[in-house]
């Protein structure tokens, strides 16, 4: 019989908790570890319609790479977000593990999978956290953009031109923005992230650097598909699924 711990062991062997950063949550957020597992899901929030989804499945285990809860929860209502999914899962007897940063930092990891995804050759860690990946790639910046739309399925991009040719790529699923001066400081000349702010494009482009904002769900969801092929090939036999129903709620218009 496999369980929820069997599981939740499985993940943090392929995502040690030594790798999650002081302020993340991880682990086994909701149910119990001796409940039996026939079927997981896969996915890469644990937002409400995904919890449906797991329902749906007859899932017995949901797992994803952000976390269920996040901030403190003073309250679990059906007036939250993180309430109604708590609900849904907790009433349907459905446990939740999550790999957040655990799974950014680790070999193989969120990071890897995007350098990998995008092209990159030679990739090597970067970055005082150990967080960024770099790699080799050589286009012009109109190129690497149609690669990087077409090999994760952005919509559209955001984009500053740093006024350079792309030679050497930093790559940081997800919030990244930060992150740019360990970006300089490896000496590249462009860098693929999500959630970019403002000034963050201004300092990007006073600096030299290319940089291109991918969108959070894009730049890290493939790694759900990583996560699940794991799972399916370390339990055989249960039934690993990735979500069919979870996408970018963010439109173009």
């Amino acid at each position: 019989m496999i369980t929820v711990s069997d599981i939740l062991a499985f993940v943090e062997s392929v995502a040690p908790p030594s790798y999650q950063m002081s302020w993340d949550n991880t682990g086994l957020l909701c149910g119990r570890k001796d409940k039996e597992v026939r079927t997981v899901l896969v996915a890469l929030d644990p937002f409400t319609s995904v919890c449906q989804e797991a329902v749906q499945l007859g899932a017995d285990l949901l797992v994803t790479h952000h976390p269920l809860i996040f901030q403190p929860v003073t309250s679990v209502t059906d007036q939250t977000t993180v309430g109604k999914a708590v609900m849904t899962l907790i009433r349907n007897d459905i446990a939740a593990i999550n790999a957040h940063t655990n799974l950014d930092c680790a070999p193989g990891g969120v990071n890897d999978i995007l350098a990998q995804r995008l092209g990159l050759t030679d990739i090597s860690v970067i970055g005082s956290e150990h967080l960024l990946r770099a790699g080799c790639y050589d286009s012009t910046l109109p190129d690497f953009l149609s690669n990087v739309k077409s090999s994760l399925g952005c919509r559209g991009l955001r984009y500053v031109d740093g006024g350079k040719p792309v030679s050497y790529v930093a790559v940081g699923g997800g919030s990244c923005g930060s992150s740019l001066p360990d970006v300089i400081a490896a000496g590249c000349d462009t860098f693929v992230t999500a959630d970019i702010k403002y000034n963050q494009f201004w300092d990007a482009k006073e600096l030299g650097i290319n940089l291109i904002d991918a969108g959070h769900f894009h730049t890290e969801n493939p790694a759900t598909s990583y996560l699940a092929d794991k799972l399916q090939g370390a339990f055989p036999e249960i039934q690993v699924v990735l979500s069919k129903n979870h996408d970018d709620c963010m439109k173009f218009y």
